[in-house]
């Protein structure tokens, strides 16, 4: 029996999980929004995980007849996006219930409150068909957006079509709906959901000669193969697809980390420092790794680290989210614009506006009133990234600087206007010889850092010395 091995990174805005084998092969990742309850977000990222890993081992197994046959390789993404689709069905049904309960108890006049219901009932029939469309089609599934954005992006576009006194009452059944409805804990049957989304792909293939034009552009040439030959490629695979679902996950061993991980339900042994995890997991991905700079949802970590990928020097800023993914969240808030949509429109910046502070408590003061001076919204963005960088060159400084290589972790890795600013600023201040990690996987090295040390099963801490200065002088 194969032994897998979990890491699991407890972070104040995503949770994130990592399964890797023996060989310390990533198996499965698993990514979801931390909720109020911690557990449940644990819980979930795991499962995510290893829904992923029977995936990866089904890709693993075909690898070589997929080289002759690429009608096999999309069939079994084009299967996991509409697994995905599957589970999201059953968490909107379940939000849905929420939202019919919310407004059962927040509206007590009947003609009221059935007029709410059938508002809710109609925007919900609206979006559904849209998400589904974008799971089958625009592999939505891949995209990494969580349930919550999904629904509410949707949501809120219904809603805004509707008059303009039916806003708050709405807005109103949806916070209060949709906290519940997360926090419950799911159990998917693998099985049976792979098996629907296998009768889901087979409608799909037989209605694409009659799709809606803009599914026609998306048209290529692997799925031209499966239009006329799903079946076949369908009871080919069922065998490989049903060895996969009866596979049992042998987890020998996990480890948590993050900004939660005392509230997961692990032992004391089984935990520990994100600090540690980020560059462990840094540098497996880029064993040449000697400078690790960590951006996740509250703090921000410069980290020296050694040829073994254990911490020799770091630094932190941990009195507040100024600079990290919860400020930019509230950036974005303010602009009314969603997270995703900040980097790529920092990136039109002509210029870079100074900000004073990056301070969430003052940011939507500063903002407001760099608008109201006439400032672009793109100006802005840029200078308050580029503020963000130069708060974390400070840390990296006082770590002991930037040495080859340069490995830039956690969820604000993503974010194109963050990387821009970083790749100028390191240059600038320790020259173009460095040689800068960015991963498609830098949202997960804390969690794959956890698999690691679990795999290992050691037990290291962070230099006593650089703990004793940290507080000594904060």
């Amino acid at each position: 029996m194969n032994k897998y091995y979990l890491g699991i990174d407890l972070g104040s805005t995503t949770s994130k999980a990592v399964i890797i084998n023996e060989k310390d092969e990533i198996t499965g990742r698993g990514i979801t929004n931390t909720r109020a309850n911690y557990a449940v977000a644990a819980d979930i990222a795991k499962d995510e995980a290893i829904y992923n890993a029977r995936f990866s081992i089904l890709k693993n197994n075909l690898k070589q007849e997929a080289l002759a046959k690429p009608e096999y390789r999309k069939y079994i993404s084009d299967l996991e996006s509409v697994f995905q689709y599957e589970q999201f069905r059953v968490r909107l049904d379940r939000l849905g219930e929420e939202l019919v309960k919310t407004c059962k108890s927040f509206f007590k006049e009947p003609e009221k409150q059935e007029e709410m219901l059938t508002h809710l009932r109609n925007i919900r029939k609206a979006f559904k068909p849209k998400i589904k469309h974008d799971y089958l089609y625009n592999n939505l599934g891949a995209k990494n957006q969580f349930f919550r954005d999904i629904v509410a992006e949707k949501y809120n576009e219904e809603v805004a079509k509707l008059d303009l006194h039916l806003f708050e009452p709405l807005m109103t059944v949806w916070d209060k709906s949709i906290s519940p409805a997360e926090n419950q804990k799911i159990e998917f049957n693998f099985r049976e959901l792979v098996y629907k989304a296998m009768d889901e792909l087979r409608q799909k293939y037989r209605d694409l000669p009659d799709t809606a034009p803009e599914v026609s552009v998306n048209f290529d040439a692997e799925m031209n193969l499966l239009k006329g030959n799903f079946d076949k490629v369908s009871d080919t695979l069922r065998k490989h697809i049903d060895e996969v679902v009866d596979l049992e996950f042998n987890i020998t061993n996990m480890t948590g980390t993050g900004y939660g991980r005392a509230l997961l339900p692990f032992p004391s042994e089984c935990i520990r420092s994100e600090i540690l995890c980020h560059a462990f997991g840094a540098h497996a991905v880029f064993p040449n790794t000697r400078t690790v700079l960590d951006i996740g949802g509250q703090d921000t970590k410069a980290i020296q680290v050694d040829k073994y990928g254990l911490v020799t020097s770091f630094q932190m800023n941990d009195r507040c989210a100024a600079g990290c993914g919860r400020y930019l969240g509230y950036i974005a808030d303010e602009m009314s614009i969603s997270l995703n949509e900040l980097g790529p429109l920092a990136m039109k910046a002509e210029k870079e506006v100074n900000i004073c502070s990056t301070c969430t408590v003052f940011a939507g003061a500063e903002l407001r009133e760099l608008t109201n001076l006439g400032e672009k919204r793109a100006d802005i963005l840029g200078g308050l990234h580029k503020a963000i960088i130069m708060r974390a060159m400070s840390l990296i400084a006082r770590s002991g600087g930037v040495f080859n290589e340069f490995t830039f972790t956690g969820g604000v890795a993503r974010n194109p206007a963050v990387i821009k600013y970083l790749t100028q600023l390191v240059k600038d201040n320790y020259g173009n010889n460095i040689v800068m990690n960015i991963h498609t996987d830098s949202i997960f090295m804390g969690a794959l850092g956890g698999a690691m040390f679990a795999r290992r099963n050691i037990n290291v801490d962070l230099p006593t010395a650089k703990k004793i200065r940290e507080s000594t002088t904060n």
